[in-house]
This record gives C-alpha cells, sequence and structure tokens, in this order.
C-alpha cells in the first residue's frame, strides 16, 4: 500500500532554496514527520522513511516504560534509607511494646503468687491448730487405718456412708436386681427373732464422739453378719467346707482380745475386726452359691419347680428346674463361680452347659441356641455363657434353669429370694 507524504514550504523561499542549496538543506535539518491516513512518515534531508502506526507506539511505549523504571530506580535509591529506617524503628517500638507487657503480666504473676503463699501460710496455721486439737483422734484413727469405713479424720456424720464397701460382696451384681421373687414374710419375722440383744450397744452408739461412731459400725457389721450367715444356713452351705475347699493356710497365730483393763476405743476396734473377718469370709462363700439370675432384667417364669402336666404327653410329670421366658439369642449368666463340667447337647435339655460351683451346688442351662464355653473353663458371676434358644425338649424360646446340691434338684426360687435378703441388707 503506498502512502503519500506532503511537505509544506513557504513559496517565496522557492527561488532561495534553489539558488543556495546548502543553506536550503541546513534549513532541512529540521525534521518534519508528516502523518499519513496510515502512518506516519519521517522526513530528514530530502529522505523519507515511512512508520506504522503499531510500530509508532511499540516505540513511543517503550520510551515511557524506560522513563519511568528510571524515575521508580532513582526514586527507590534515594529514598531507600529512608524507609528502612522507619521499618526498623516500627520494628523497635513494637519490640518494646511486647517487653513492656510481658514485665506487666511477670507483675502480676508476682502478685498473685504473694497472694498465694500468704493464703497457704494461713492455710497451714489453720490446719496446724485442728491438728494439735485432734492429736488424740487421730493417734486412735491411726489403728483403724485398715478399716474401709475411716479415712484420716472420723466423721460421725459419715457413718452411714461408710458401710457400703462392706456390703458390695454380697450384692447381686452384676446382674440386674430386678426379680420378681420375695422373700416370704414368716422368713422375715424368724430373721428379725434371731438377732441377739443389743441394748448396751445402742445405748453407747447413741452417744457421740469416736466411741459412739464405732459402736454404730460395729452394730451395723454385726448385723450384716448375721444376715449373712442366716442365709448361707437356709441355702445348707457347710461353712467349715467351704472354708476347707479353699486354697488358703499359714501358720495359726491368735488374736488376743483386749484385756480387762483396756479403753472403749480398744474393745469397739476389736468388734469391728472380728466382724469384718467374718463378712469378707461369708462373702468368699458367697461367691460360689448361685443366688444370681441367670438373665438380665425381670424374671418372667413359664413353668415353676415341681410337679406339672407334661407339655408334650399331657400328663403330670417332675420338672426339676424353672423356666424363663425369653427371646432367642438373650444372653444366659452364670449365677456363680465355678468350673464348666458339661459344654454339649444333652438329649431333652438340647444345648446344655453345666456349672460345678463347689461346695457340693452346681447350675443347669438348658435349651439353649447357642453355647459359648467349654469343658474345663472357669466361669465367674455374671459371665455369659450362651444364648437362650428352644433346643430339645421344648416348645419355644426359653431358659431351663436347675440348682442342685450334691447333684439332687432343688428349687432354684429358693436361691433367688436369698439373693433378694441380701441385696436388702
Amino acid at each position: 500500500m503506498s502512502h503519500s507524504s506532503l511537505s509544506y514550504f513557504p513559496a517565496a523561499d522557492q527561488p532561495a532554496r534553489q539558488a543556495s542549496p546548502r543553506a536550503q538543506s541546513a534549513a532541512a535539518i529540521s525534521r518534519h514527520l508528516q502523518r499519513t491516513h496510515n502512518g506516519y512518515t519521517l522526513t530528514h534531508a530530502g529522505h523519507q522513511i515511512r512508520i506504522g502506526p503499531v510500530a509508532f507506539w511499540i516505540v513511543v511505549g517503550g520510551l515511557v516504560a524506560m522513563a519511568i523504571w528510571s524515575i521508580a530506580t532513582g526514586t527507590y535509591f534515594a529514598f531507600r534509607d529512608n524507609v528502612l529506617t522507619r521499618l526498623i524503628g516500627r520494628q523497635a517500638e513494637m519490640q518494646f511494646a511486647y517487653e513492656d507487657r510481658i514485665a506487666e503480666l511477670r507483675a502480676q504473676v508476682d502478685r498473685i503468687m504473694s497472694r498465694q503463699l500468704l493464703d497457704q501460710e494461713q492455710f497451714e496455721k489453720t490446719l496446724n491448730s485442728l491438728l494439735q486439737r485432734q492429736s488424740t483422734l487421730e493417734q486412735r484413727a491411726s489403728a483403724l487405718a485398715g478399716d474401709p469405713s475411716t479415712t484420716g479424720t472420723v466423721k460421725p456424720a459419715r457413718t452411714p456412708a461408710a458401710m457400703p464397701p462392706a456390703e458390695k460382696p454380697v450384692r447381686v451384681s452384676p446382674i440386674s436386681d430386678t426379680v420378681i421373687f420375695v422373700a416370704p414374710a414368716d422368713r422375715e419375722a424368724r430373721l428379725q427373732s434371731r438377732e441377739l440383744p443389743t441394748g448396751g450397744i445402742a445405748e453407747r452408739a447413741a452417744a457421740g464422739g469416736v466411741n459412739g461412731m464405732l459402736a454404730r459400725i460395729s452394730l451395723s457389721l454385726d448385723k450384716v453378719a448375721r444376715r449373712i450367715h442366716s442365709v448361707l444356713s437356709d441355702l445348707g452351705v457347710n461353712l467349715g467346707r467351704a472354708s476347707a475347699d479353699r486354697a488358703t493356710g499359714g501358720p495359726f497365730v491368735p488374736v488376743k482380745p483386749p484385756q480387762s483393763g483396756a479403753s472403749a476405743f480398744e474393745r469397739q476396734l476389736y468388734r469391728i475386726h472380728v466382724a469384718r473377718a467374718q463378712i469378707d469370709r461369708y462373702s468368699r462363700t458367697l461367691l460360689a452359691v448361685p443366688v444370681r439370675k441367670p438373665v438380665i432384667g425381670e424374671v418372667d417364669m413359664s413353668s415353676p419347680f415341681g410337679m406339672r402336666m407334661d407339655p408334650f404327653l399331657k400328663g403330670p410329670a417332675i420338672h426339676t428346674g424353672i423356666d424363663l421366658r425369653g427371646d432367642a439369642g438373650d444372653p444366659v449368666r452364670v449365677t456363680a463361680n465355678g468350673k464348666v463340667t458339661v459344654a454339649s447337647w444333652q438329649g431333652g435339655y438340647g444345648k446344655m452347659v453345666e456349672v460345678d460351683h463347689g461346695n457340693g451346688f452346681s447350675t443347669r442351662y438348658g435349651h439353649m441356641s447357642e453355647i459359648d464355653v467349654k469343658v474345663g473353663d472357669q466361669v465367674r458371676i455374671g459371665q455369659t455363657i450362651g444364648k437362650v434358644g428352644s433346643t430339645g425338649r421344648s416348645t419355644g424360646p426359653h431358659l431351663h434353669y436347675e440348682t442342685r446340691i450334691n447333684d439332687e434338684a432343688v428349687d432354684p426360687q429358693r436361691f433367688l429370694r436369698a439373693g433378694i435378703r441380701l441385696g436388702n441388707i
């Protein structure tokens, strides 16, 4: 594409230019940039150079960018020291502010520590005063250090709460305590009649102070021991044989009872230790007596122990246990510590587990859908040994539960009622 360029010169100067070409050449040193429709034309010494608009603006933009960069660089080097000085000064101010804040916090901590030291000194003075007032009581309490019913300083008001540790071994836990059986009224009346006269102890327990508190503890422990002993006797437990069956021993060192001149404190302490030893012996025996429930929740008995109509032959028959309703798959739990002697299919029992608890006691669990133990396993109270089912001679999901003494079936309700009585101690 051709571009036309026009140069404008005054008409009067035409002869002069022709006459003196050097003067005209000198005058033409000045450049004339003439714009056409599609570009620019640069005229110098009679030569014309045409430049497109894009290239022109690229050159102009490059020159402007270089100028800006030069100005910025010069400004940076001129004011760099001032900027660095301001930044350093600002950081120094922040550092001083943090140091002042830290110093203030340290002062607050020192004031708080001083106040705590003063409070501690005052507390120690008060504590020393109390210890001096109760020196005699602390000496007596040291003799009771092994008694779970006391702690450091004895507080009579907390005596009832101090008794549960002695009761825990005879609870029916971990199996639920909800049972539909209740102890007969005449049995409770006979139990009350067995209690020994405790008028003198009760009078001493009414008195305040340490001796009164020890008398109340002794009275409660004696009552618990008598209740457990009566339950074990009703169940036919031979306490002498139960003790002999356990792996125990050692040299015999008799306990010397308090002398006639002993203080009331020493006599009460002796009674408490004897009662606690007796309760501990009974509690260990109860671990092997099946007084707990074999199922979780409320006991729903569908068939009792003894004479009944056989569900298959529709004639009279002896039922050697009790049937407890349940859903298939419900856990069956052992009711006392013992050793598994049978864990297999046993005719009309279906899948059955028999556990020997020692001292002549054993239990059977029949009609189960699953057996979770094997012969020879040592099982503990509340351990799951199987699942409720309907195997063997069964008309639906339930548990056939038997209790035996010297391999003779006895009514399991007798043991379950004993468990209720023990739980109400």
